[in-house]
């Protein structure tokens, strides 16, 4: 990887992680789920004039919506505003990898191996030690509502698997239209509509731009530059800067939020971290020269990775077969 592409990796891992804390910003501005309902409309418009016609059935597009539009987003906001920390809640929502590589094992009948297994038993013991230090600290039971979000996640991970879109940028655009709706609905029907209009009428430039964050910059372009990555290099090469997110989000909260880490959340962030990279399953070297690159081994289950091998595999060019000689053509008799 070139230096430019190796920035541009690290780049989006940044901006994955710097997230959280912007997240936690806008929840001082708005009430979770019409913050949630405002990050998919700005996601979705204008964008969706510009990546063209949806590239796969309809019926992916609106489960993966449901599921990782309104249940995972939807339970993460709710979670982040009921007072889950927002460094705290990158590092949680990582467990996802072992939820999706547990749901691919009962719907798409992916047997683990004994190394992924021991990847999901030392990632839960990292959610472990954080529940132990969120209890120490804050509410259990907004820990439990990211934890929620991230098994909706993994869900949502099978579904895309299932889908396998061309394009991620088109794919997440397109289900960014989904939820606005629903969220919406639920919005007025918990949070009652004269919050939301309230919230909506005190916003200023820093609402707003929290809102510009969390759909322009991470949705567009995080998703954009990511895709650019794997059309130039194998998913093994793009997928382990996804790890870096969790340590920007605990970082960024640290320096903007003042959130305190503890040694059990270093220690929590050290176990996730690495049982999530085992879980993972980074592709490894094909065995032979007729596999293409990001094709060999399981694939990655991750929920950045559930994507972006499918997307490498889709964008690596096909073999062609060696041509043929001219016949030479007979004369007739």
């Amino acid at each position: 990887m070139r230096p430019s592409h190796l920035a541009l990796a690290v780049l989006v891992a940044a901006v994955w992680g710097v997230n959280f804390t912007v997240i936690e910003i806008g929840l001082d501005h708005f009430p979770p789920l019409l913050f949630s309902a405002l990050r998919f409309l700005a996601a979705a418009l204008p964008a969706v004039f510009f990546v063209g016609r949806p590239k796969v059935a309809w019926k992916w597009i609106v489960a993966v919506g449901l599921v990782l539009g309104v249940a995972k987003f939807g339970l993460l906001f709710v979670g982040m505003d009921a007072g889950m920390p927002a460094g705290l809640s990158s590092l949680v929502l990582q467990i996802q990898a072992v939820f999706t590589a547990v749901i691919a094992a009962l719907t798409l009948g992916e047997r683990p191996s004994r190394t992924r297994l021991l990847g999901m038993l030392i990632a839960l013991a990292g959610i472990a030690v954080a529940a132990v230090d969120e209890g120490a600290s804050g509410p259990l039971g907004a820990f439990a509502l990211v934890v929620a979000a991230a098994a909706c996640w993994g869900a949502s991970n099978v579904l895309t698997r299932k889908a396998a879109p061309r394009d991620a940028l088109n794919f997440m655009v397109w289900v960014s239209t989904v939820p606005v709706l629903p969220l919406l609905a639920l919005s007025l029907l918990v949070e009652g509509p004269s919050h939301d209009l309230a919230a909506l009428r005190a916003m200023d430039w820093q609402g707003a731009g929290t809102v510009v964050y969390v759909a322009w910059i991470t949705t567009v372009f995080g998703f954009g530059v990511w895709g650019l990555l794997l059309r130039h290099h194998p998913a093994s090469t793009v997928a382990p800067f996804s790890l870096l997110v969790p340590v920007f989000g605990m970082s960024s909260a640290a320096l903007f939020l003042g959130e305190p880490v503890s040694p059990l959340r270093w220690c929590a962030a050290a176990l996730l971290v690495g049982g999530v990279a085992l879980t993972s399953g980074f592709p490894r070297r094909p065995h032979t020269a007729t596999a293409p690159p990001g094709t060999s081994g399981r694939g990655s289950v991750s929920a950045v990775q559930g994507w972006i091998t499918r997307c490498a595999r889709r964008t690596s060019p096909p073999s062609r077969p060696a041509p043929r000689g001219r016949r030479v053509p007979t004369s007739r008799r």
